[in-house]
């Protein structure tokens, strides 16, 4: 009887160990993209080719001419199929039949913005964009070359320099910066679907030593209704200036305003009333500062050139354009492109000499007190304090060392 009743228990426990090794089957991973459930579909993903065309990818995958007409029709006035460019990305979701009918269409327009033409129940089509995040980061550098040499030093995105010189360029000479000068920076980055770099968002705060002289920056929301920003320093002054300290980006000076310099044309001594900016053939010129244009046009010493009346005091002249880009009588504003760098004219190489004129007298620019632009309105100082108060905390906490 004992040998009965061992029996039955180990048949139990065998029956038991049987039910607890049985494995569930884990549940599918649900994959979702521009507001689809991909697992729902056959994905098809691609780029546009050399010979592709919206008619000749859907026709390829099954869809009739007739139909394809149809959709275009329908979808032309927000999405238009002639303009889809070499390289970008698409996505087609197909049925999961013997068919295998396209359903969706997605053209990636950029990094974040994307069109669907759904082709479901009835032929529609919109924009949307991927979910973004914006990260903080923050970084410290020193300068032993150039301001773009530090930000790579330092694994970074290119583009810090860019945005940096877009603060400062009213306030520091980029071209005359010196070994030691240094940074700190507050900014926000991007990235799609938490994972993939999208970019920089913005520079919320820095601050740059220039002969170790302190420049405050930092963005400010100045219009909550468009969301309008702009950069102030630490006493709530514009970053901004009346005029850009020069007329082109990240290039160098090759000769400066000299009542007496030998010309490397002409071989003979003489004034040179302007500053020489070198810079790659093509690069964009622009103005320096609102105003009309006065005279775009051509003479054998100039070359193409522009000149531009910002006011009853100021005007600029630029020369040796390799195209000019506005027309006499053209109003422009700050930073706009009025050309692209040449050597057309009496000059040895590609640049632009860049002249400058107050009450009709040429000047060298750099020796002038130029005016500000307008003041951050008296109503949103004490907002602009309480916000900046954590931001130059935060700056000062950044270590040159140990970034």
């Amino acid at each position: 009887m004992l040998l009965v009743v061992f029996t039955a228990c180990n048949e139990e426990s065998k029956k038991k160990d049987l039910a607890n090794n049985v494995k569930e089957e884990p549940a599918p991973v649900i994959v979702r993209d521009y507001g689809f459930v991909l697992n729902d579909y056959e994905v098809v993903r691609d780029t546009i080719k050399s010979g592709d065309s919206f008619g000749i990818i859907l026709g390829n995958h099954g869809v009739a001419p007739g139909k394809v007409f149809e959709i275009v029709q329908k979808v032309k006035d927000t999405f238009n199929p002639r303009r889809i460019v070499l390289g970008k990305p698409y996505t087609i979701l197909k049925e999961r039949d013997s068919a295998r009918t396209p359903r969706v269409f997605v053209y990636e327009n950029d990094a974040i913005n994307y069109t669907v033409v759904d082709l479901r129940d009835s032929i529609s089509v919109y924009t949307a964009k991927k979910p973004v995040t914006v990260t903080q980061k923050v970084v410290a550098g020193v300068i032993t070359s150039s301001l773009s040499e530090a930000i790579q030093d330092q694994g970074l995105n290119y583009l810090l320099a860019h945005e940096m010189n877009n603060i400062y360029q009213w306030s520091i000479d980029f071209f005359r910066l010196q070994k030691g000068d240094r940074f700190k920076l507050v900014y926000n980055e991007r990235y799609i679907n938490d994972s993939i770099y999208a970019g920089i968002e913005n520079i919320e705060a820095s601050v740059f030593y220039h002969q170790d002289k302190p420049y405050y920056a930092f963005n400010f929301v100045v219009d909550s209704l468009t969301g309008e920003r702009d950069y102030y320093d630490e006493k709530a002054r514009p970053m901004q200036s009346f005029f850009l300290k020069a007329p082109l980006n990240f290039s160098r000076i090759s000769s400066r305003f000299s009542p007496n310099r030998f010309h490397p044309v002409q071989k003979r001594w003489k004034a040179h009333k302007g500053t020489d900016y070198a810079a790659p053939y093509g690069t964009p010129i622009w103005s320096t500062a609102n105003g009309v244009v006065i005279a775009s046009s051509y003479t054998a010493g100039n070359g193409n050139y522009v000149k531009i009346k910002h006011n009853g005091t100021y005007t600029t002249q630029y020369l040796h354009m390799s195209r000019r880009g506005v027309k006499n009588g053209q109003r422009v504003k700050q930073g706009d492109i009025i050309g692209y760098v040449g050597s057309t004219g009496l000059a040895t190489g590609p640049h632009v000499c860049y002249r400058f004129w107050v009450n009709g007298k040429q000047v060298d620019p750099f020796r002038q007190n130029l005016p500000a632009a307008e003041p951050l309105e008296e109503k949103y100082i004490p907002v602009y304090f309480a916000t900046i108060a954590p931001l130059k905390t935060e700056l000062g906490k950044i270590n040159f060392e140990s970034i």
